[in-house]
């Protein structure tokens, strides 16, 4: 065999959980409901985290996501509708629509 590399896994979740923002819940996909119950700056914070949110609308989506919905492009996120779903992504990520 090749002696080409060295490596060490002893330190990777370390080291995963440094590059995740040091608490290792960055870059997961959340999965929610949008009807209100739950407070807009939670989903601001979930996103600006580096989260993914997808969450299920059960209600009008304008009058839903109207309280969250401009922060969280200020901060550089995105927001896309899709069926009966809201997509969130934090900056960085792109939502690649291309197949629907």
């Amino acid at each position: 065999m090749s002696d080409g590399f060295d490596l060490d896994l002893r330190n990777a979740e370390a080291e995963m959980d440094e590059t995740a923002g040091g608490d290792g819940q960055a870059g997961r996909v959340v999965l929610g409901v949008l009807d209100g119950t739950t407070p807009p700056e939670e989903w601001i914070e979930t996103v600006v985290a580096g989260n993914v949110l997808l969450l299920s609308v059960d209600g009008d989506l304008n009058e839903l996501a109207a309280p969250f919905a401009a922060d969280v492009q200020e901060a550089g996120g995105s927001l896309m509708h899709f069926r009966d779903f809201l997509v969130l992504a934090p900056p960085g990520v792109d939502v690649d629509a291309d197949r629907v």
